[in-house]
């Protein structure tokens, strides 16, 4: 089986049978102000986009749906305008998930795709979503390239022509090129031109494409072999920004960033909204707030390895926590 279909096979039995999130933490578990101040970002850019009302309100990859609840409750409160002109969808294939995404958020509609997403103005978040969407890994062989391909729960490499022009890379580099992240980049800037709105990507990679294997798995919570027993392990890869950005510009949206994400949340306003939730809380609690936030922004930790990257219309200002 070639890698990418190894990978979405393996993904696709993972997230239909297990709770990812004995596995992994992400944002959202870490702290309730990142999505609050995303929740506040798309408040930001409702009023950018000249208060669309309906507006389609979505998430992709929603998780346990703690990101768009944190996102939701603040809304209600500092832009009940946006809230009552807002449309809630989720972009999720597991039914596992559904179902714990639908106890959060009950007013949302459920799409497998953003092909069934009603067309009309659209703001999108997307955490953690494209790192999960396969990948193929190409091998320079000189004089030309071989393609991984998974045999007996390893990997194998096969002679190959590529389909399209492959970046420079030395004899024995990995190139990793994402099909599926590209092609939903492209829908994604598509319908954004198309319609108006906006679309928030934030995961981890780096800001320049470079070859490498960034294939990795994570089960019980540890690295594990990703081949060795598919379905069992979540399985990722590193976001070619450059790449999906590139993608981007070419379907005739504007691109911001990709910057890190912990000047990001800064930018947003983060600390405020932690100073906010601290008043009158115990001292552990503070605390713990406190190293919350300075997990998602500091450089070793989160704030650097995770980027973020804004896709818009055209004529629409740059976005909150982009400014230069």
């Amino acid at each position: 089986m070639r890698l990418d279909a190894f990978m979405a096979a393996a993904n696709a039995r993972y997230y239909a049978t297990h709770d990812p999130f004995k596995d992994f933490v992400t944002a959202p578990e870490i702290s309730q102000a990142f999505g609050e101040v995303l929740g506040a970002w798309a408040a930001v850019g409702w009023a950018a986009m000249g208060h669309p009302a309906p507006v389609i309100l979505a998430e992709a990859g929603p998780g346990r749906g703690t990101l768009m609840a944190d996102a939701c409750r603040l809304i209600g409160r500092v832009a009940p305008d946006f809230a009552a002109a807002a449309h809630l969808h989720c972009i999720e294939t597991s039914p596992k998930l559904r179902a714990v995404q639908a106890t959060r958020l009950p007013r949302a509609t459920w799409h497998d795709s953003l092909d069934t997403v009603p067309p009309g103005p659209l703001i999108l978040l997307a955490n953690e979503f494209l790192d999960a969407l396969p990948i193929r890994q190409f091998v320079r062989r000189s004089p030309g390239w071989t393609e991984r391909w998974v045999v007996d729960g390893a990997p194998v490499e096969r002679p190959v022509v590529p389909d399209a022009p492959l970046p420079p890379a030395a004899d024995g580099e990995i190139v990793e090129i994402g099909e599926a992240a590209l092609a939903w980049t492209t829908a994604v800037a598509s319908r954004l031109v198309a319609h108006g709105g906006m679309a928030l990507i934030i995961d981890y990679g780096p800001a320049e494409s470079a070859p490498g294997d960034s294939l990795q798995a994570i089960q019980g919570g540890h690295p594990a072999n990703p081949f060795a027993a598919p379905g069992a392990a979540d399985l990722t890869a590193h976001v070619d920004f450059q790449a999906i950005a590139t993608a981007a510009c070419a379907a005739g949206a504007a691109v911001f960033g990709p910057i890190p994400q912990g000047p990001f949340l800064v930018r947003l306003g983060l600390f405020q909204r932690i100073d906010r939730l601290a008043r009158g809380a115990p001292a552990a609690q503070v605390a713990a707030l406190i190293a919350a936030g300075q997990r998602l922004v500091e450089p070793d930790r989160m704030g650097r390895l995770f980027k973020v990257l804004a896709i818009c219309h055209p004529l629409l200002p740059v976005p909150a926590g982009f400014e230069e």
